[in-house]
């Protein structure tokens, strides 16, 4: 590269040393500021005794120092990994893109290069900056490279292994981010609970929940709602409580009647137990939880990388996966619920003051209610995943690539997203 004809290809050798040194501080700089940014949220988090949240900043700390790695390893095996050579036809096996596509649209860039300067984009095997002689239209390597004179192609090339080192640096972004917004969004919605909350220490709920007052069960609010003729049928349980999820997952007789059983069971029965702030440490507890990428969510990655042939459509149908992980969960949630309701009419047909509620980990699937966070967990970072990897292929290769043919294919993907 030291001695290419090429200008844009210059060493370290031949570049001047005020750009070495300005292009070193900014990287110093950034690198500072977010070390010192993640420094005070950690101490602001210490001070305001949020203890859940700082385990969910010692995650994001981790995954930072993990891309860090990568990134390191990438850096540094680029060159001998790709002077791994492989054969043409191995080359040419489970191409993510159709050849015949790359090539034609190589050929419609370098002419557009000479009619119309400036309005090429990128190509999925060529670099936009690089003359047309410079490669090979497949395998992407000089003439002279270290493959070609061998008559094979490398493994991954340097620029693939460029491309690759940025779509990790995006995963990695993209799902820390849609983290944030998603658990920024259920505090919203725990907040909004905070009216109900209040209610309980007034002396209208106290009237209405009289222990003395006998009522019959199915006659209750939380009875009517959930004890009606579809709720003995598991099917048309199924199909009422799919619904149901989309009007209002959790309605405030819902609320009441949890937090009600839940005092029960842990509290005195007239304890004043603030059960709005104990679901908020809950989910500060689950925030810690989703916001890490573990190793099966990696292996999850390179599974599709390995899977993401021409022609299988894996991208559009792995696209509908988090929402029916999404309504799945939520029509689980309903029908527990729902369950719960019919446990306390078989228990007792009458009820003396507020229904109570008895949960039950055997309701949930396998008897593991962490399987349900487990779902979110993978929900969330393969909704993540997916808007990343969008992202990438527009910036590497523009809007309509291979990888988003249809603008059908692009409006249902960002949709579920």
């Amino acid at each position: 590269m030291a001695g290419g004809g090429n200008a844009d290809s210059r060493s370290l050798e031949q570049t001047p040393t005020w750009a070495v040194a300005i292009v070193c501080l900014g990287f110093v700089l950034i690198s500072i500021l977010i070390e010192q940014a993640i420094h005070f949220l950690s101490k602001w988090l210490k001070k305001r005794k949020k203890k859940s949240l700082g385990k969910a900043l010692d995650k994001i700390k981790e995954e930072l120092m993990l891309l860090g790695f990568i990134s390191l390893l990438l850096a540094v095996g680029q060159k001998p990994i790709s002077e791994i050579c492989i054969s043409k036809g191995l080359g040419d096996s489970l191409l993510p893109c159709s050849k015949e596509k790359v090539l034609a649209e190589h050929v419609f860039d370098q002419i557009g290069k000479f009619l119309i300067p400036g309005q090429h984009r990128k190509l999925l095997f060529l670099e936009a900056s690089e003359t047309p002689l410079k490669r090979s239209l497949a395998t992407e390597e000089p003439v002279t490279g270290h493959c070609a004179k061998r008559g094979k192609v490398p493994l991954i090339s340097q620029d693939g292994l460029h491309q690759l080192h940025i779509f990790i640096f995006v995963l990695a972004v993209s799902h820390v981010l849609s983290c944030i917004a998603i658990m920024t969004l259920g505090w919203a919605k725990v907040k909004k609970w905070k009216s109900w909350e209040e209610e309980t220490k007034a002396l209208d709920y106290e009237v209405s929940n009289d222990p003395l007052r006998f009522r019959i069960t199915r006659e209750t609010t939380f009875g009517r709602r959930h004890m009606s003729f579809w709720s003995t049928t598991p099917i048309l349980t199924w199909i009422v409580c799919f619904f149901r999820q989309f009007v209002r997952s959790v309605p405030k007789v819902d609320y009441l009647t949890l937090r009600h059983g839940f005092i029960l069971a842990h509290f005195a029965p007239h304890s004043k137990f603030d059960f709005q702030r104990y679901i908020k440490r809950s989910l500060d507890n689950d925030f810690s939880v989703v916001v890490s990428i573990s190793p099966h969510l990696w292996f999850y990655v390179i599974l599709f990388l390995l899977l993401n042939r021409h022609g299988w459509f894996t991208l559009f149908w792995l696209s509908f996966i988090p929402l029916i992980i999404l309504l799945l969960v939520g029509t689980k949630l309903q029908v527990i619920i729902t369950k719960m309701a019919l446990d306390i009419q078989d228990r007792n047909p009458v009820v003396q003051g507020a229904p109570v509620v008895k949960p039950n980990d055997q309701l949930f699937w396998f008897g593991r209610p962490q399987m349900i966070l487990y779902l979110i967990h993978f929900t969330l970072f393969q909704s993540a995943f997916q808007m990343a990897f969008f992202f990438w292929a527009w910036y590497e290769y523009g809007l309509k690539s291979c990888f988003h043919k249809r603008v059908q294919d692009i409006v249902v993907r960002i949709s579920l997203g």
